[in-house]
């Protein structure tokens, strides 16, 4: 499958039944992370559109219920075009389209780049969010602060500085104890499984 490396530490490929179906998963996530960072980078480069974290109580030309209701409507009839279509083809696709591949992409390489940008993109938004959570600032405004005073601004600095050299320093001997288990036991043990299938 595009973007399989091995690398599956709760055991989800091993139901060979639900795994195309949490490649799909993947993949539509992927993108709609993809579309997400573009979108919060775009409102936070320009300073006419409101912030990412504004954005739900800003003001529109549709009231909110209307735009609920549309968005219900929406997002059901697509969401049920892309399941059905899917079921049949085991592809993913958008409205009767499956493959969907308007200009012509669609290929091993191309597919392994957008699940490899997709899982960046899942990353990224993740970062995005976080930086806001502790900072109260979006991405550019944050990197803008770095960049004039890099040793007083950056994480290690920030409110969560000591939960983070925590987290790398558990990160930087994970890997130690993990291979000396391997080494120092004799094999007998069972398999360490977080979820039982």
């Amino acid at each position: 499958m595009a973007g399989d490396y091995g690398f599956d530490p709760l055991r989800l490929g091993a139901n060979k039944e639900t795994l195309p179906y949490l490649q799909e998963a993947e993949l539509m996530n992927g993108r709609w992370a993809m579309y997400a960072t573009v979108g919060i980078l775009f409102t936070d480069a320009n300073p006419g559109f409101p912030k990412f974290w504004e954005a739900g109580s800003a003001d529109y030309d549709i009231d909110f219920k209307t735009l609920v209701i549309t968005q219900i409507i929406v997002m059901g009839l697509l969401e049920a075009l892309r399941i059905r279509g899917f079921m049949k083809t085991g592809e993913s696709g958008l409205g009767q389209n499956f493959p969907f591949d308007p200009v012509g992409l669609d290929s091993p390489e191309t597919r392994v780049k957008e699940v490899k940008n997709g899982r960046l993109a899942m990353v990224a938004f993740l970062g995005m969010l976080s930086q806001y959570a502790v900072t109260g600032m979006g991405p550019i405004e944050g990197f803008k602060a770095h960049l004039a005073d890099p040793t007083g601004v950056n994480i290690y600095t920030s409110a969560v500085g000591g939960e983070t050299v925590a987290f790398i320093a558990f990160l930087s001997c994970a890997p130690v104890w993990l291979i000396a288990q391997k080494q120092l036991t004799d094999g007998s043990e069972e398999e360490f499984k977080p979820i039982p299938w």
